[in-house]
């Protein structure tokens, strides 16, 4: 093929996303001008022979010739590598920068290649430069090498992965020029053997790099390049098209009409296009099988993210050369990829390809094959790759409805109810196109009809049907947001669902159950919710948003829209279901969302009685504490003086309350007569009338009827007769609770006088009171409120009552004396610290039914919260929580989280005073062991272990910062020893003292104390030792032994500590003029380190331990990071622990030695070290036996295994082998690939459970 002189820079260029040429095209040259020159095979590299050297351009840089890149000098050969800066930059139109270096190529193309080559190499952030020598003498491998051993090792950054705005926009920079570079090169360059030739071999050599800066540059420069091939492929294909068509158009003419020159012409013209795109095939070729098969498989994810994206870019572009099996299987094995990056590149590529309908027929073995992972990835860990493979589905679903079976869909049904929102959406849309999006072609006739004749009435039934279908889910709020995006229009269709609760059934229609009709009034509830507060149910968002000023418009016309209906419906629907508590309930909460002041402007006030009315009907049907919570939160709502309505509702809720209290008093007058039983009859009276009026007294101020001297009489006479009801006692409780709360709130809120401050003083104190006897109650549900209750009363009273300028409260705090905070303790270790078979409290005796396990589990969470909240706020002494801290171990699973809570709050306020509450409980569990084993126990019984680990536990609570816990650690310490040598033994001195043990489970705390805090306890340890006591070594005096060591031992403890302290904040200790490359790294020698005390001082400050240097920043694909030992492993050999037998103290110069040995052993285990990783660089390449799986298991929950990944595919592929030339030898030593599903897992990788 002959190559054309290269275009006029004016010739107006095809862009990127141009896929159809017209007939009359460039490559129409009838004349013969894109003639190739020297159109022969294929180079090498893109270095000429010989007797090429020096001939190219304008005399290959010689004196004389241009000298000169874009307008800058380049001097010695050696390029200013401004081309890297200007794409840096971003500024400059990226066409007129390539123009310049086409121009430059025109001149001299080996200094123009030059400038290239240099250009991507400094993009990987390398300082080296290639010079003119270089090019001209050495191999690609050679220069690689050569820049390998010159890059920067003082960063592991590199353009790529830099941060700072100056980067962000590099890469789409950078992948810019290379597409502009091929665009503007596509009818001649690339086709001279040379440029493409260089520079894909270049490419190729540094894709396969250890260096990651490397191989990650060249990969996405390769990928880039490869996908503007492809559309110099696809231009070439539609121009051959386009020429044999007219070819065969003037074939067809008649003879004498026939054009027979013109006939030739279009022949050349195929000739010349084919073999164009033959050439641009051997390219593709090249770089599919030299970079794409090995790099798609690399270690680092992001690169393997690049290969996936271009090549869902490559089926897409050119679907008849890309999208079949061949390709196809690499994004299908890629989807069991290890990190989420790389599955969601495979799900988005797919996307868009499933999204063209008339690529599906291309697609269908792909489908079959791997529609099963795809289903699975529904469930992928990271939620954006489920999002992703959710919205594909949908797609699949949208180009065919038989490929997904029933069960493919309801695993993605249930996902409307998930707590993260994005997925759920997504689910609400696969769901929506399922069983919602298809219509029947009668209801075209029927789209303007409403209510329950409208095409909406039976997607509402399916909704609803769907709805109770899904039984693990009971959350309509969800199932309404998950849809709300997607089916707006038929889940604002209130009209419809009032129609169909109201009005009767057509003939032939079945009416709904009254399940049906429960589900329906909660779906239209939560649609109503969800449109009046245009934010998602709780658990679904991180807050409220502001909204746009279209929404806010939206939202009044759905509040206008669902007040005008429901202000006429809501009275008719709560008389249908007036007797109904769960459907009242929730209909009962449609006012909250009304727009009040349509009920005066829209004049609907006989409507509002009518609502008033039933309202009061229902308060008097109904002793359900939710439907009549809900009565309350109706009127409360109603009762806003903003709006005209208020009189009116005020008056209907006085009245109701009016006749409430005067029916509770006198009720309560004949139910406490003395000498007189109670009757259930009286005892039902008095209870339903006191919970309607507990109800309405949550949500609304009753201190005008005094309701404290009832309750008060009431409560008194249950203690002192101990026969009251407990159900009277529990809302008698809550309702004084209430009274109490509004009159601290109408004191705080207006000026109030002294009197009135001293009677809510008086009334709390004695309700108080009333609590803690009720505290000792027989049954357990009214003994669970008046704690909760005493709880909430002393976090309110206590002295936070003050803050915020509250002075004036002074008088109302109330701290709790001993007898009180002890009971509050007893309730809480009587009663949440139980077994769960114990707990024979559960709902209707059901120990086993799971549901009501789980309840009671949440009820005593909350009571040990409300117990650990009175010790965060210092309302009760810190010293009590040790009774709840010793419980850690034995109820982690249930409580862990709460204590764990509780420690750190207490933390923050008194260090040493917690350090002293956890010694505190330790010391009560060896107590309680020694009451139960006594003072002969063995030290490894599990009782004793169980106590060490709760105080190994305890120290890893202090976290890794010495000096903020030194004087907690200190004192912590100095309880124990108190504590250990507290009792001594009766059989005299020469026997230890009964809590010697102790100073074993006090050990685990050593590691926390700081060198000379170590040394501080162990004087102050020796204080309590007699001379005979440091002499004994017998077992009994083992805990002894050991605590002394554990003191004596701090050196080589306290160094460890202060270098995984540096070494976790990656400080690193190396010679920045190193390269690990060439294993030329340099470690100071060991005799220096030591020469003096001083340097030893200071290297045993700074000094970073072997395991923990940090590596060279050059990654291979092939190498894998060392087996990285423990950290007792790693410390053993470089700083030796102490023996477990008692030695006397070094004296000065022993120390000084032995710090001596433990330096240079350090020094010798980094050099050995070192040079193990120099030998393992030297020793491997990069892509033999290759075992770095990128596959694991990414799914919530795994239900199978993987199958043999080549089963049903066709692995037959284009050939991509280019022929063989010296000028492209380095490609023939390409690795064949095989296209063996093994090349990216091995055996022990295909044995991971993926579903």
């Amino acid at each position: 093929m002959i190559a054309a002189p290269e275009i006029p820079t004016d010739f107006t260029l095809l862009q990127e996303s141009e896929t159809h040429f017209s007939s009359d095209t460039d490559f129409e040259d009838i004349e013969g001008k894109n003639q190739k020159q020297g159109k022969g095979k294929t180079c090498k590299k893109g270095k000429k022979g010989p007797a090429e050297k020096g001939k190219s351009g304008n005399g290959g840089g010689k004196p004389g010739g241009p000298n000169r890149m874009n307008g800058h000098h380049q001097q010695n050969g050696v390029e200013n590598m401004m081309l890297f800066e200007v794409v840096k930059m971003g500024k400059s139109a990226m066409q007129s920068v390539v123009d310049d270096w086409i121009e430059s190529y025109k001149h001299d193309r080996d200094i123009a290649l030059l400038d290239l080559i240099n250009f991507f190499i400094q993009c990987s952030g390398c300082k080296g430069v290639v010079t003119a020598e270089m090019f001209r003498h050495m191999q690609n491998s050679e220069i690689i090498r050569k820049m390998t051993e010159e890059f920067d090792e003082d960063s592991g950054d590199y353009p790529l992965t830099m941060a700072g705005p100056q980067w962000k926009k590099f890469k789409s920079s950078f992948c810019e020029f290379i597409g502009v570079l091929v665009r503007q090169c596509q009818y001649s360059i690339i086709y001279d053997e040379y440029m493409m030739d260089t520079v894909i071999s270049l490419l190729t050599g540094l894709s396969d790099s250890q260096v990651r800066a490397f191989r990650h540059t060249s990969t996405l420069a390769a990928m880039k390049l490869m996908t503007a091939l492809v559309n110099v492929a696809l231009n070439l294909s539609i121009n051959m098209d386009n020429t044999q068509r007219q070819y065969e158009a003037e074939r067809n003419k008649m003879i004498g009409k026939r054009a027979n020159d013109r006939l030739e012409l279009l022949l050349q013209k195929r000739k010349e296009l084919q073999e164009n795109q033959d050439e641009i095939e051997n390219m593709m070729n090249a770089i599919f099988k030299g970079v794409f098969v090995h790099r798609y498989r690399d270690a680092i994810a992001e690169i393997r993210a690049i290969c996936i994206e271009e090549i869902g870019i490559w089926m897409k572009m050119y679907s008849d050369a890309f999208l079949n099996d061949s390709y196809l299987k690499y994004v299908g094995w890629t989807m069991h990829d290890k990190q989420g990056e790389v599955r969601l590149k495979c799900l988005t590529a797919l996307q868009g390809l499933y999204y063209n309908k008339e690529l599906n027929s291309k697609l269908e073995l792909f489908t079959s094959r791997f529609k099963d992972r795809i289903v699975s990835m529904t469930l992928d860990k990271e939620y954006d790759v489920a999002v992703q493979a959710i919205k594909l589905l949908t797609l699949v679903l949208q180009s065919s409805e038989e490929v997904l079976t029933a069960e493919d869909c309801e695993n993605v049904y249930h996902l409307v109810y998930s707590a993260h929102r994005p997925v759920a959406v997504a689910a609400g849309e696969f769901l929506y196109k399922k069983l919602f999006s298809r219509r029947d072609a009668e209801d075209d006739g029927i789209l303007k009809r409403r209510g329950r004749q409208s095409p909406n009435a039976n997607l509402v039934k399916t909704l609803v049907f769907f709805f109770l279908e899904s039984e693990l889910h009971e959350h309509a709020a969800y199932l309404v947001d998950s849809m709300w995006d997607c089916a707006t229009d038929l889940l604002k269709d209130w009209e419809c669902m009032n129609s169909l609760l109201l009005e009767e059934p057509l003939n032939g229609e079945e009416p709904l159950t009254d399940r049906q009709e429960s589900a329906l009034i909660e779906i239209m509830l939560c649609t109503i919710r969800q449109a009046a507060e245009c934010h998602p149910p709780v658990g679904r968002g991180t807050g409220k948003r502001v909204l746009t000023a279209k929404e806010k418009k939206t939202q009044l016309d759905d509040r206008t829209k669902i007040t005008e209906l429901f202000a006429v419906a809501l009275p008719q629907l709560l008389a249908k279901y007036s007797v109904d508590a769960e459907k009242v309930t929730n209909l009962l909460q449609l006012p909250q969302y009304f727009d009040l002041e349509i009920y005066t402007t829209g004049r609907l006030e006989k409507h509002l009685d009518a609502l008033l009315r039933q309202i009061r009907d229902i308060v008097e049907k109904h002793t359900d504490i939710d439907v009549l919570e809900a009565c309350s939160k109706t009127y409360h709502a109603l009762c806003n003086e903003e709006f005209t309505i208020f009189n009116r509702v005020d008056i209907a809720r006085s009245q109701l309350i009016d006749e409430l209290a005067d029916k509770f008093n006198r009720l309560l007058e004949d139910f406490l007569q003395e000498g007189e039983e109670p009757d259930e009859d009286d005892a039902y009276q008095v209870l339903s009338t006191l919970k309607r009026i507990t109800a309405f007294h949550n949500a609304h101020d009753l201190s005008r009827w005094d309701l404290f001297g009832c309750n008060y009489k009431l409560l008194k006479t249950g203690i002192e007769n101990g026969d009251m009801p407990e159900q009277i006692v529990i809302h008698a409780l809550q309702c004084t609770h209430y009274v109490i709360l509004w009159q601290l709130a109408k004191i705080t809120e207006s000026s109030s006088t002294k009197e009135d401050l001293l009677r809510l003083k008086k009334q709390m104190r004695v309700f108080c009171q009333i609590c803690q006897h009720y505290l000792t109650n027989v049954n357990t549900a009214v003994k669970e409120q008046a704690f909760t209750i005493l709880c909430d009363v002393l976090m309110i009273f206590s002295h936070q009552i003050m803050t915020g300028g509250r002075d004036m409260l002074e008088p109302l705090v109330y701290t709790p004396d001993s007898s009180l905070q002890s009971e509050l303790l007893s309730f809480i270790l009587d009663h949440v610290f139980i077994d769960q078979d114990d707990d024979n409290n559960s709902a209707d005796g059901q120990q086993d039914d799971e549901a009501s396990k789980i309840e009671a589990l949440h009820k005593r969470r909350n009571l040990l919260a409300a117990f650990c909240k009175l010790i965060v706020y210092t309302v009760v002494e810190m010293n009590t929580a040790a009774d709840i801290f010793k419980q850690y171990m034995k109820y982690y699973n249930d409580y862990g989280d709460i204590i764990k809570e509780t420690m750190s709050k207490t933390r923050q306020i008194d260090k040493i005073q917690c350090a002293k509450t956890l010694i505190l409980s330790l010391q009560q569990l060896f107590n309680e062991m020694i009451q139960e084993n006594g003072y002969n126990f063995d030290r490894s019984s599990p009782t004793f272990s169980g106590i060490k680990e709760l105080a190994r536990r305890f120290a890893l609570t202090f976290g890794l910062d010495q000096l903020k816990t030194r004087e907690a650690i200190a004192m912590l310490h100095k309880d124990g020893i108190e504590f250990a040598f507290k009792e001594p033994n009766p059989q005299g001195e020469s026997q230890p003292p009964l809590n010697l043990a102790f100073l074993d489970i006090l050990s685990e705390f050593s590691s926390k104390l700081l060198r000379q805090d170590k040394r501080t306890v162990y004087v102050y340890l020796e204080k309590f030792m007699t001379f005979q006591m440091s002499l004994r070594r017998e077992d009994v005096w083992l805990p002894l032994m050991s605590y002394r060591n554990s003191l004596l031992a701090g050196g080589d403890d306290d160094t460890m500590s202060v270098i995984s302290g540096i070494s976790s904040r990656g400080s690193t200790v190396r010679n920045k003029k190193t390269k690990p490359a060439t294993g030329k790294r340099k470690v100071p020698e060991a005799e220096e380190s030591s020469s003096s005390d001083s340097m030893w001082l200071n290297r045993e400050q700074t000094m970073h331990t072997p395991v923990m240097m940090q590596t060279p920043q050059l990654t291979s694909t092939i190498m894998r990071e060392p087996k990285r030992l423990r950290p007792e492993e790693s410390y053993m050999g470089v700083y030796p622990m102490q023996p477990e037998h008692h030695q006397a103290p070094l004296d000065y110069k022993q120390q000084e030695e032995a710090a001596r040995q433990q330096e240079r052993a350090a020094m010798n285990y980094v050099k050995l070290r070192t040079n193990l990783q120099h030998a393992i660089r030297r020793g491997t390449s990069l892509m033999e036996d290759d075992e770095e799986p990128i596959v694991e298991d990414v799914m919530m929950s795994s239900e199978g295994r993987i199958e043999d990944l080549n089963e049903g595919m066709d692995f037959d592929t284009m050939d991509i082998d280019l022929p063989p030339s010296k000028n492209r030898r380095e490609r023939t030593e390409l690795k064949p690939d095989f296209f063996d599903p093994a090349s990216i897992m091995d055996e022990s990788v295909l044995g991971v459970s993926m579903f």
